[in-house]
């Protein structure tokens, strides 16, 4: 007996689109917009979608060896902490990914790579934002200084791959992109995942 043909989960289904009607741009800045859009809903009806406009990222997660990984330490004002996250950083105008890779993982730890692949691709907020971040893993990396934007204050950071897992199990990395990199590295490699703190 033939399998159930399987449904396109992502196709464009007219009982869920919502189309732009009118685009308004709010605010312009340095990293980030805003917009209040009118729209149509799959029902005729109006309503308006307010959302930040980000023109992509990039995130990579560098491995010294197979057990260690190198993470940058910052004070990010929204949250008022200070976080452990990847190297990351926004595209710049006509930047290629791979260039902007290149360029934060040296201006924020310092090091150079021989190696990068991609990794995974993700919204990380798609109920207000068109933020897409693009996740690398670099390895057989190069020491050098680093070069950090005038604004930024940060410290590059050595530690072992599976502490870094249990940072994010007991809740002390939250930030979404070094989670899912830490988590989705761990599952590609086949290493044990660090268990949930009780």
């Amino acid at each position: 007996m033939p399998s159930p043909r399987r449904k396109d989960y992502f196709a464009p289904d007219p009982a869920l689109v919502e189309k732009p009607l009118r685009v308004r741009s709010i605010y312009k800045g340095r990293a980030v917009g805003f917009n209040v859009d009118e729209i149509r809903l799959p029902n005729g009806r109006r309503a308006a979608r307010e959302y930040l406009f980000h023109h992509g990222a990039v995130g990579v997660l560098p491995f010294l060896d197979r057990d260690t990984v190198v993470l940058v330490r910052q004070f990010r004002y929204p949250v008022g902490k200070v976080t452990l996250e990847l190297p990351a950083g926004k595209l710049d105008a006509g930047e290629s990914r791979m260039a902007c890779i290149k360029r934060e993982l040296r201006e924020e730890t310092g090091y150079t790579a021989r190696h990068i692949r991609h990794l995974l691709d993700f919204w990380p907020t798609p109920a207000f934002s068109n933020e897409l971040l693009r996740i690398y893993v670099a390895e057989d990396l190069a020491p050098g200084r680093c070069c950090p934007d005038h604004d930024e204050f940060i410290e590059a950071v050595r530690l072992p791959f599976a502490q870094a897992l249990e940072l994010v199990w007991n809740g002390r990395i939250r930030d979404s992109k070094t989670v899912i990199a830490l988590l989705a590295a761990a599952a590609l490699r086949g290493r044990p995942k660090a268990r949930r703190a009780a």
